[in-house]
């Protein structure tokens, strides 16, 4: 008899998980999908702590079907995440770390969403068990949306349900080059590729946890991988999307998120050699990628950092660092009958530093949250018009029904 394809497989690749793998193959056991909608493919990295043996044992009493592939430690999770994607046979793919754990409902919700309106990628919130999460992305659900009309380049791990036909057809993988930000650059593939994606923020799918031990492949490794990872999100970024708005709209990710944080207060705290080295990691990515685009969707302090990065003024960018590790606020000048807000950041209209003013200038919505500043909103802006339209009917009237020319007075 064919056994019926399974909804979804879980990809659980482990290394030296224990014991949080215990709650996270509970939590897999807990689904209300039903066992015979579920398949899962473990793989135990080279363990040497018991991981790999309370897998089997979790294969021999599970319910649903369960195979344990062993093998040498690949170094990161790339390798085991690519092994337990080429043996999936379930419509959709849920990527599972060994350390986390899944809401009761979360596969039943997420195959639910996918199904119902048809998208290759569905996000489920994610709540934080001594980790913070992202949070940008939960504000509400949405049945379908894109990379471009949301904020879910925001959230770019690979604890996702991914639609297989969608991953097989383009032939995607996780790449094993990198040793950080893998998960980033196959779900922003993803989500570029998708035929929609759907946001379940109404319920906590994800428990995200974070080890006593402190053993998170994102908190450890060298500055370099930041950089390596960084580059590659760029370029994918490049080959799929053209320059523009859109493109500026996702450049912002990689860096604000992976890029601007290597010139902030660690970068105060830095050798001059590993200072030296970071200016010359970024110099062909700022080249390259940096835009005005990019640059507008920024806090003042980031845009502040990066625009003396892209110029190469590592000398003005120090006293910025340490000013943002001392956790010092910025003056706050209002200009233009409080439709401006500028931020004093260090240098800010030194004749000698030459930085522009737009680079201290601050986006409505970070200006909103000092006093006394007057938004551009769409009601000034008609009154605007219709006070200028006024004006105009005023001196038309005055020119004897006609408008009057440039130097004409009225005549009284």
């Amino acid at each position: 008899m064919t056994l019926a394809q399974p909804d979804v497989t879980v990809v659980i690749g482990a290394y030296e998980a224990m014991p949080y793998l215990v709650e996270c193959l509970a939590s897999v056991e807990a689904q209300t999908i039903g066992p015979e909608r579920i398949e899962v493919v473990a793989v135990d990295d080279g363990s040497t702590d018991g991981t790999g043996e309370c897998l089997e044992e979790f294969a021999a009493r599970a319910a649903m079907p369960v195979t344990v592939i062993r093998q040498d430690n690949s170094g990161g999770p790339s390798g085991p995440r690519n092994v337990g994607l080429s043996k999936a046979a379930g419509r959709y793919v849920f990527f599972l770390d060994a350390d986390d754990r899944l809401g009761p409902e979360a596969l039943e919700r997420m195959v639910a969403m996918a199904d119902r309106n048809g998208t290759d990628v569905v996000l489920g919130r994610v709540e934080g068990v001594n980790r913070k999460p992202p949070q940008a992305m939960w504000g509400k659900t949405l049945d379908r949306t894109d990379v471009f009309s949301s904020n879910i380049k925001f959230t770019l791990s690979a604890q996702k349900l991914f639609r297989r036909s969608l991953l097989d057809r383009h032939g995607m993988r996780f790449d094993e080059s990198l040793w950080t930000g893998e998960d980033a650059l196959f779900t922003m593939e993803a989500y570029l590729r998708a035929d929609g994606v759907s946001v379940i923020a109404d319920h906590t799918c994800y428990y995200l946890v974070g080890r006593d031990d402190g053993k998170h492949v994102t908190k450890t490794g060298s500055y370099t991988l930041r950089f390596d990872s960084a580059r590659a999100l760029m370029h994918l970024i490049a080959d799929m999307v053209p320059a523009g708005e859109r493109r500026d709209a996702l450049m912002h990710r990689p860096f604000v998120v992976t890029l601007a944080p290597q010139f902030g207060p660690k970068y105060a705290n830095d050798s001059e050699t590993i200072r030296r080295h970071k200016f010359e990691l970024a110099k062909p990515l700022m080249e390259e990628f940096w835009t005005e685009g990019v640059a507008r969707r920024l806090k003042v302090e980031e845009r502040l950092r990066l625009h003396l990065v892209a110029e190469e003024r590592p000398e003005l960018l120090l006293p910025v660092a340490e000013f943002v590790k001392a956790k010092q606020k910025p003056a706050v000048l209002l200009e233009k009958r409080g439709r401006e807000a500028y931020l004093a950041y260090p240098h800010f209209r030194d004749a000698a530093a030459g930085i522009p003013d737009r680079v201290y200038l601050a986006s409505p919505r970070e200006a909103r949250a000092f006093p006394g500043y007057r938004e551009h909103s769409p009601l000034s802006v008609f009154r605007r018009a219709a006070g200028k339209a006024r004006r105009m009917l005023k001196a038309r009237s005055a020119a004897g029904g006609r408008p009057r020319t440039p130097g004409e007075q009225a005549v009284t």
